[in-house]
């Protein structure tokens, strides 16, 4: 099977409604230029609120099913496309993830991920807002195949692409907001951007599937007086052996590329690295550290 597939890059709005307006633009032009999958940056909906700890930012949360799935779903059928978001959810009082959710091309929820992986640095205080995902490893069926998501920080965790390939997925999908200090040097951005391609690429060549990552762009303020991020872009995609399929520049953009599952059989036959593994001397891997 080919799917023509949809990076929907994009740089954010303060105003939630603004930010709707413009992916719905972009999902409608990438439905009509023939996209069967179309897949959304992580935390579409505002700016990356999480490079402060700001109590009020947790009015952003929303529940699901609520008023971003009620709404994209309709889309969805509509253009008869499947959709991921990524959306910033309240599961109860006092209890948030951040979580991709599948839509199958009628608009019902296939499936849902909460980030497993949660990190804590200096523009990306993420353990202050989520709680680290409880839902597994596991891919989400849809009528286009298994979709194996993951959200940003879990993309430098081999562990996570493994268990989601061990668990049947077809496809790797990152929605990511990842970029750089501004005091950052250039030959630092550059190393920076180089190992995060270079580490994704890895994890396509190691389980023999190809994988997309939809970033942000633009430079972003959350509130008045903090600091900034320079979101990098460049989404791209790769195949099982982590031939690059496409990529973007730092800007708005829409990238289409397509996806051969056939080509993960073919290139599984001559790399069986699954086949392989020696599971009976992995016991260690669930240690935090051997000494």
């Amino acid at each position: 099977m080919k799917i023509k597939t949809a990076l929907l890059q994009q740089t954010a709005f303060a105003e939630r409604h603004k930010n709707i307006a413009a992916t719905t633009q972009k999902i409608r032009h990438a439905a009509q230029s023939g996209a069967q999958l179309v897949l959304l940056q992580e935390l579409h909906n505002s700016l990356y609120f999480c490079q402060t700890e700001k109590i009020a930012c947790f009015d952003l949360a929303e529940t699901i099913p609520g008023p971003s799935t009620d709404y994209f779903s309709r889309l969805a059928a509509e253009l008869n496309i499947v959709l991921v978001l990524s959306l910033f959810e309240k599961r109860c009082s006092g209890l948030y993830h951040n979580t991709a959710v599948v839509l199958e091309t009628n608009g019902s929820i296939a499936g849902c991920y909460r980030k497993m992986h949660i990190p804590d640095d200096p523009g990306f205080y993420e353990k202050f807002y989520f709680t680290e995902g409880d839902l597994g490893l596991n891919p989400v069926q849809t009528s286009l195949g298994k979709l194996g998501v993951l959200i940003c920080w879990d993309q430098w965790f081999p562990e996570a692409a493994r268990l989601m390939a061990l668990a049947g997925a077809e496809i790797l999908i990152y929605p990511t907001a990842i970029g750089w200090d501004p005091a950052d040097s250039q030959a630092e951005q550059k190393r920076q951007l180089e190992a995060w391609q270079i580490v994704q690429r890895g994890q396509a060549i190691a389980n023999g599937l190809p994988l997309v990552a939809i970033n942000r762009c633009g430079t972003e303020r959350a509130c008045e007086g903090d600091g900034q991020i320079d979101f990098w872009g460049h989404s791209f995609a790769c195949g099982p052996q982590g031939e690059m399929l496409g990529q973007t520049g730092q800007q708005t953009e829409t990238l289409f590329i397509e996806i051969d599952l056939a080509r993960s059989e073919e290139v599984r036959r001559i790399w069986p690295f699954l086949r392989d593994r020696r599971i009976d001397a992995y016991a260690d891997l669930l240690k935090r550290f051997r000494n």
